[in-house]
């Protein structure tokens, strides 16, 4: 008989568990529609831009191995996922 204690205790499943608790915080974030662009509606948008970002980095560091990739693909990977969510942010904002 198989216990699935061992992989409950698991890095991956505890990145898993967050990626999922994060889906669900974006899911009740973006819930609330309003009409317009008031300042709790751009706060939320940016707030589930950034959530979706860290997922972002770590579906690519937990689940695609980048973690323990050479020093120079892991700094372009961060550095991609800083600079695409700063610019969509701004867009966003300035839209």
């Amino acid at each position: 008989m198989t216990t699935l204690a061992p992989l409950l205790r698991t890095r991956t499943t505890a990145v898993w568990l967050a990626l999922t608790l994060a889906t669900l915080l974006s899911w009740s974030l973006g819930g609330h529609h309003t009409v317009g662009m008031s300042n709790s509606h751009a706060l939320a948008g940016i707030s589930i831009l950034l959530i979706a970002f860290v997922k972002i980095r770590f579906v690519g560091l937990y689940f695609m191995d980048l973690r323990g990739a050479p020093a120079l693909l892991r700094t372009m990977f961060e550095a991609y996922c800083i600079v695409v969510c700063a610019s969509l942010a701004v867009m966003y904002l300035l839209a």
